[in-house]
């Protein structure tokens, strides 16, 4: 292969709210931890284990405000981004952080229903590039 790869895919839970942060020139990104986890069964104890794992999920700009729109802590999201890591000093040792950057996400759930009453009653599908969410519909297939 010629060329390298560096693709993410998370499907998650929010772990907090969107925390905005918005610059000069009108650009703004977003940042929130998204987790998730891995079950499987102790063989010796037969106990379920549950391992919990987060990450550092940064959006840019006309995404990060949909995301901080629409989304709030337990929300369920789909993510598709790159890996980044980068460096930064705290009282002179060097520090670095792991962060996915989300380039298209989808809603897999979402307690902020602009159309609807009932705040999490039914699965939420947004599309990053419109800042319409609408709901999920019903068909007849049976998966």
């Amino acid at each position: 292969m010629a060329g390298t790869i560096n693709k993410v895919i998370l499907i998650g839970h929010l772990g907090d709210e969107v925390k905005m942060h918005y610059f000069e020139g009108g650009n703004s990104i977003g940042r929130f931890p998204l987790a998730t986890n891995e079950t499987y069964t102790n063989r010796q104890t037969g106990e379920k284990v549950t391992n919990v794992e987060w990450h550092n999920i940064v959006v840019r700009n006309k995404l990060a405000e949909i995301c901080e729109k629409y989304l709030t802590k337990g929300d369920r999201v789909y993510c598709e981004g790159r890996i980044k890591t980068r460096q930064y000093e705290v009282d002179g040792q060097k520090r670095y952080a792991t962060e996915i950057h989300v380039q298209d996400m989808t809603f897999l759930s979402t307690k902020k229903d602009p159309n609807s009453p009932q705040s999490s009653a039914q699965p939420m599908q947004g599309n990053p590039t419109s800042p319409s969410v609408a709901p999920e519909e019903d068909d007849d297939l049976p998966f």
